[in-house]
């Protein structure tokens, strides 16, 4: 017994473990190339659609998770999750989800005081009054601006900011904050959004164009309760991916909503 034993542990020992080679980071673009026959749209430098297409991403077959860790109930709808958090509270919803990385693309472009977004009763809730130490007092329907803590400029600071804006905006209040944009081309940052309760907001992060005019974008969403922000697939037509053509149908079917074409806004 004891020789057999030497014998098994010698064996085990002389075989080469198979090294581990974690996936590199991926970026939107890198990981989602366009259909056949599509190209990408350029954008300036510095504008939102680079921004978009250089998110990180988790790993492949990464699920999506809630709020609490746990996963969310359905895993069959989602292309690719976004590296960012999502926090420890169901607020990071669907609309809040387009709001914090709009928030994130302004703050790492040098833009931090158009940071601003209105709350479903009309109240201007700015970034820029927050961080010098300024907080929202919100009494029934009534919001005013008090000073009571210290200058924080931080990005801690920033989330803290926005779990505010989350408690009190919504599909409502940004779907009248954004403007109409159905009748132009669609662009990365674009927001399909159906305002109400329930409602709901994705926001198109990828753009790419066929030489026959079609046009092709990727949407990313969060949704409820609050999980982590996920590109979603097009369970209609499978061999598409995660892409979507515009106006291919009589309305824009998502694994998890329906929009209107007419739907579509932005900043």
């Amino acid at each position: 017994m004891l020789l057999f034993v030497l014998i098994q542990t010698l064996f085990v020992s002389s075989v080469p473990s198979r090294p581990v080679t974690p996936e590199a980071p991926a970026t939107l673009s890198e990981r989602f190339q366009p259909p056949a026959g599509f190209e990408r749209t350029s954008g300036p430098d510095g504008s939102f659609a680079p921004w978009l297409r250089s998110l990180p991403l988790l790993p492949k077959d990464s699920p999506v998770l809630l709020h609490t860790g746990e996963p969310k109930y359905r895993q069959d709808v989602h292309a690719a999750v976004v590296d960012i958090s999502v926090g420890k509270k169901d607020l990071q919803q669907c609309a809040d989800a387009v709001m914090r990385l709009r928030a994130e693309y302004l703050s790492a472009n040098g833009q931090a005081d158009a940071i601003a977004f209105n709350f479903t009763n009309g109240f201007k809730a700015e970034w820029r009054r927050w961080r010098t130490g300024e907080r929202i007092k919100v009494v029934g329907n009534t919001c005013s601006w008090v000073k009571s803590a210290a200058v924080n400029n931080s990005h801690d600071e920033l989330m803290r900011y926005l779990e505010k804006v989350f408690t009190y905006a919504g599909t409502l209040s940004l779907e009248h904050e954004l403007k109409p944009c159905a009748n132009s081309p669609i662009a990365p940052g674009d927001v399909f959004i159906h305002g109400g309760s329930p409602g709901h907001a994705m926001l198109v992060v990828d753009v790419a164009i066929h030489p026959d005019g079609r046009q092709a974008f990727l949407l990313a969403q969060s949704y409820m309760p609050a999980q982590q922000i996920h590109l979603v697939k097009n369970l209609r037509k499978p061999t598409l991916g995660a892409w979507f053509v515009l106006n291919d149908g009589e309305k824009l079917y998502t694994p998890e909503w329906t929009f209107s074409w007419s739907e579509r806004r932005r900043w």
